[in-house]
């Protein structure tokens, strides 16, 4: 079945971004206003997010949202064709402080969000680092789809790494100098082993893994935030938070991270997955304090 779906999609690919885009807006107008997909969870988040807005005002983020949501998914289909000209004019980032870091020797936490176009970001890293970066995903339950998925991920040299596996592989990534890509903004399996911390004023459970994982192995941390500059074009920035992980306080590094990504949200709201529960939990006084 891959072999008959996987060439479909590589036509559709070559299809120029006008018109990918006029099928994103038509798909865009089916989720908000005919399906309403998660609508209710969007709003929710939002209002969470942002309560000194106006209703119309969240309204209008949401519709943002949805054309940034798919426009992700019609330009990660484009990536199956795109030649490497075409990315680098539609993205930038900043890779000389990760390549100095790895020239010192670090190993490296990268912590990042879900923002879009993260497909972007994972390419275009991978093809200016100086080291192969590992990215840890979930699978997509759909074989054929994850496998083409994988396809476009590896396109550059990413060695990935199936959440599901990460435990029982890590031994091997944590052998020789390594470069760990993570979203960092999961929610956690179990609200009680989490680090709970303010998240737009809000308790928010964080997962402990990446800031442990980079204490354990005193990696140095950055962040990389994503910001969409016209339709199809992203520039990428990375921040340090920390170069020597291991000196740092229980939840330093993660409340180094929220800040990073609060604030990276708050320039352009729409441009996070609010279709996702981010504030599914509540906080209780057994849960411990609240960090930040």
């Amino acid at each position: 079945m891959y072999y008959i779906v996987y060439p479909l999609l590589y036509l559709i690919s070559l299809l120029p971004f006008f018109i990918l885009y006029r099928i994103s807006d038509f798909a865009a107008f089916l989720l908000s206003n005919v399906i309403k997909y998660r609508r209710a969870v969007i709003l929710n988040n939002l209002a969470i997010a942002f309560p000194e807005k106006t209703m119309e005002e969240r309204n209008a983020i949401a519709k943002k949202f949805y054309q940034y949501f798919t426009d992700t998914f019609i330009e990660t289909l484009k990536f199956i064709s795109i030649s490497k000209k075409q990315l680098l004019k539609r993205s930038t980032g900043s890779f000389d402080l990760i390549n100095e870091l790895i020239d010192k020797g670090y190993n490296i936490n990268i912590m990042a969000g879900h923002q879009f176009n993260w497909e972007y970001a994972n390419l275009l890293y991978a093809m200016n680092l100086k080291i192969p970066f590992v990215g840890v995903y979930m699978p997509i339950k759909n074989k054929i789809f994850n496998k083409i998925f994988l396809d476009i991920r590896n396109r550059y040299g990413t060695i990935l790494i199936s959440a599901c596996d990460f435990k029982k592989e890590k031994c091997d990534v944590f052998k020789k100098q390594y470069l760990l890509a993570l979203a960092a903004d999961q929610n956690p399996g179990d609200a009680s082993c989490a680090y709970w911390i303010r998240f737009f004023n809000r308790p928010t459970p964080f997962v402990t893994g990446p800031e442990k994982g980079a204490v354990l192995n005193n990696a140095a941390v950055v962040y990389v935030g994503f910001k969409k500059i016209t339709r199809g074009c992203y520039k990428f920035t990375t921040t340090l938070l920390a170069e020597k992980s291991a000196g740092t306080a229980t939840g330093e590094l993660t409340c180094l991270y929220r800040d990073a990504l609060e604030r990276t949200i708050r320039e352009d709201p729409a441009n996070y997955l609010w279709s996702h529960r981010r504030f599914k939990f509540d906080w209780k006084p057994e849960y411990g304090n609240v960090l930040g």
